[in-house]
């Protein structure tokens, strides 16, 4: 039987072998996780097709696949020895990245790790260890977000990655001391999508624009508790993603992809938003937002980040994105310019820090809430002129909030 990689990536996902969970010879039963591969988005693992004994490994660790591809072989086996703990046809292919997604096939590889909810917190490379060093979860100090469980945290209890404390009297002697840290495939590849958008496929252009967020703020104020009381919280993102909906009707040809013949307008806005997970930067897509309500937009957008930081993406949450939504100001930046477009998009708009400013209102100086705003083009798709009236659109959108 041909164990191949997973089919339907979006287009331009590259894929590679991250980690081979099992050995040539080994006996394997149907839908037990065989190895997994990295993308720049997700991690997921590939399930054995059948029962039988891996006879033949054709793509080794840090090799890429296209979709499709043989990536192995299992031989038909009479009598295979079950492994522990196959995992279910549920979780055949089982999306991950960051922290893990629960299931019986990702538990099996850290028998020593605690169970339930701080079991589904464990990443792919923290279970690894973890199995490795043959460590218990529960007796490894979590010092990452909500007390998670990092990999430098097991190194560290393992001895491997001890702390280093300099003796500051002894200056003479004094030796600088490193360690290295191995890229992971997830951020290799967002490095090579960096360099290719801005050095290799669209010449960036940033325009920045300030936003006086008075009325999105009295607004919420006035909102969150009726949408806390129907389960959803009223971030200000849901407020950007709206407004950035309104822009985009404005000027569509943000919302495109270029062409060497045509340039490409979606009449549908899935709007990607960039989250900062465990492994890396990733971007669920907020499907159909145009079509979307405040609440609505409210709703989905918590579900996805929520899957984002659990590691719970599957491939569908990160496909199809035709604009994207960095707010970076949620970690304190006031402004970053350019942000890489991803491609093909082509446009890419940032949110910084919102604080208060002192600005002039009718010859006074007040103090209001505001932030900086920033739209990089493709300079190939519209001019400095229309990326200025999209801004004017999102900025006034927001500046003017009615109920």
């Amino acid at each position: 039987m041909e164990i191949r990689a997973p089919e339907g990536q979006e287009e331009g996902t590259r894929s590679q072998v991250l980690r081979w969970l099992k050995s040539v010879g080994e006996a394997v039963t149907e839908h037990e996780p065989l190895l997994e591969l990295e993308t720049d988005k997700v991690t997921v693992e590939v399930a054995s097709p059948g029962a039988g004994v891996l006879t033949e490994i054709l793509k080794q660790e840090q090799e890429e696949v296209a979709p499709g591809e043989i990536l192995g072989r299992i031989g038909v086996a009479e009598a295979a020895a079950p492994p522990v703990a196959a995992a279910s046809a549920a979780n055949a292919v089982a999306p991950s990245h960051g922290a893990a997604t629960a299931g019986p096939g990702a538990h099996a590889r850290a028998p020593g790790s605690a169970g339930g909810a701080a079991a589904r917190q464990l990443s792919p490379a923290v279970r690894r260890l973890l199995a490795e060093h043959s460590l218990d979860a529960s007796s490894v100090q979590g010092t990452g977000e909500g007390g998670r469980i990092t990999v430098q945290d097991v190194l560290r209890h393992a001895g491997e990655a001890p702390e280093r404390r300099a003796d500051p009297s002894d200056v003479e002697n004094a030796v600088s001391t490193s360690h290295r840290v191995p890229h992971s495939a997830v951020r290799k590849r967002i490095a090579a999508r960096m360099v290719e958008s801005l050095l290799h496929t669209a010449p960036h252009v940033t325009t920045v624009f300030e936003v006086d967020m008075g009325e999105v703020l009295a607004h919420r104020q006035r909102n969150r508790e009726d949408f806390a009381r129907q389960g959803v919280s009223l971030t200000l993102t849901a407020y950007f993603a709206q407004a950035a909906v309104t822009a985009i009707r404005e000027v569509p040809e943000a919302n495109s992809r270029w062409m060497d013949a045509e340039l490409e307008i979606y009449d549908t806005i899935n709007l990607g938003v960039a989250t900062a997970a465990e492994g890396g930067l990733v971007v669920p897509v907020l499907h159909q937002a145009e079509s979307l309500d405040l609440l609505d937009t409210a709703r989905r957008l918590e579900e996805l980040v929520s899957k984002a930081r659990d590691g719970a993406l599957a491939q569908a949450d990160v496909r199809g994105g035709t604009f994207t939504m960095s707010n970076h100001g949620v970690s304190g930046s006031l402004l970053a310019a350019p942000i890489i477009i991803p491609q093909p998009q082509s446009a890419i708009l940032g949110l910084g820090k919102l604080e208060k400013r002192a600005v002039v209102i009718e010859d006074e100086i007040v103090a209001r809430p505001r932030c900086y705003a920033t739209l990089t083009i493709d300079h190939r798709v519209m001019d400095g002129s229309r990326a200025n009236l999209f801004m004017q659109a999102f900025t006034e959108r927001l500046s003017g909030w009615k109920d």
